[in-house]
């Protein structure tokens, strides 16, 4: 019997829309960035990972800058929604939601860790301040201040002062949170507890008219 000369031919690529195509390739340019940082990462890279050619990264994001900020701010979005859904509840108690609010910091480094490695290195040359880690920790504290503020009150503690401290905080948590993005021990539950057993009690013994030097 003769051979066929029939040839399988190669299955055709799927087109993608605008916008599925901009969603993949912020998808494929996130491990890229995080890996190389924003100066090292190369459009060349980032297309041949996405299968497209370089134009295309071009077209959708106007280079790799324009690329870079939409990944920023897919990561702060994601990270600020985390936090304000911990925070969603007026009927918690003040350190249920100190701890949700620690805990949902945790969760983001340990469900997107190349993202919160991109936000932690800041936004890079050419990206809008909103993007630098210092303003977005300063956003999330935003997001604690009330719950400080409701608790100084309670206490008998100057409530104009839970701006700073709702910044100490945050800024412990992330900082602990870089730490443990590489160490990854204790677990993250045991890790939140110290966190929180620093914080509250810290908190609880606080003076109301602080000094130095004594």
């Amino acid at each position: 019997m003769p051979a066929s000369n029939h040839r399988t031919r190669p299955a055709r690529r799927v087109r993608m829309t605008g916008a599925q195509r901009r969603a993949q390739l912020i998808e494929v340019a996130r491990p890229v960035f995080a890996e190389h940082g924003r100066d090292a990462a190369s459009v060349e890279e980032i297309a041949a990972r996405a299968d497209v050619s370089k134009p295309v990264v071009y077209e959708h994001f106007g280079g790799k800058d324009g690329l870079y900020g939409a990944v920023v701010d897919g990561e702060v979005q994601v990270l600020l929604d985390g936090i304000r859904a911990a925070l969603d509840d007026p009927g918690a108690r003040s350190r249920e939601l100190l701890e949700r609010a620690t805990l949902a910091l945790l969760d983001y480094i340990e469900q997107r860790p190349d993202g919160f490695r991109i936000l932690s290195r800041g936004s890079g040359v050419g990206q809008d301040a909103s993007g630098s880690f210092a303003t977005i920790l300063s956003d999330v504290a935003n997001q604690v201040t009330g719950l400080l503020a409701a608790e100084f009150t309670r206490r008998g503690l100057d409530a104009r002062t839970a701006p700073l401290y709702a910044q100490m905080l945050v800024g412990m948590v992330a900082m602990t949170g870089q730490w443990w993005l590489d160490e990854r021990r204790p677990r993250k539950q045991e890790v939140a507890a110290h966190l929180v057993n620093l914080a509250w009690h810290g908190l609880s013994g606080m003076e109301a008219r602080p000094r130095l030097g004594r």
